[in-house]
């Protein structure tokens, strides 16, 4: 948000993990941000690490260990459920553990996504579906099973 002009992180730059992630896909995620190739200065970023199963955790951390050689300017966050501190990945990192509390109110954390997410020509776009032409939404509920 410090530079409001900077587009939104790619496909490649994040890896959302779940309980059913793969070592190979956290392998090719780690691979892309450890091993020196691409031109630019990506912040790549693992999404709910604490959700890895223990085998995948140990292989991505084993996998971490040998590439960060390759690379001493790697950008990498990783973000975990502070309910979940103390599962694999969290503890193996905690060194590196930084309590993050959003520095920015969360209106404007709103039009900084809606300025981002934006659809300039609704007309022929499935965005014309969510409010204000935005090309993502997020629909919830509190109750389970009500046709989201």
């Amino acid at each position: 948000m410090n530079s409001p002009k900077q587009p939104l992180p790619t496909f490649d730059e994040v890896l959302l993990c779940t309980p059913q992630t793969t070592a190979e896909q956290v392998g090719l995620f780690l691979r892309r941000c450890l091993i020196p190739c691409s031109v630019g200065e990506k912040i790549y970023t693992m999404l709910y690490a604490d959700e890895l199963s223990y085998d995948v955790s140990c292989r991505a951390e084993e996998l971490f260990q040998h590439l960060q050689h390759c690379n001493s300017t790697y950008r990498l966050v990783i973000l975990c459920n502070c309910e979940r501190e103390h599962s694999y990945i969290p503890s193996v990192f905690s060194q590196y553990k930084v309590h993050m509390i959003p520095q920015r109110p969360l209106a404007e954390i709103q039009r900084y996504l809606q300025h981002h997410y934006r659809v300039a020509q609704p007309s022929s776009s499935a965005a014309s579906v969510f409010k204000d032409n935005m090309c993502v939404g997020i629909v919830s509920s509190k109750r389970a099973g009500v046709g989201k």
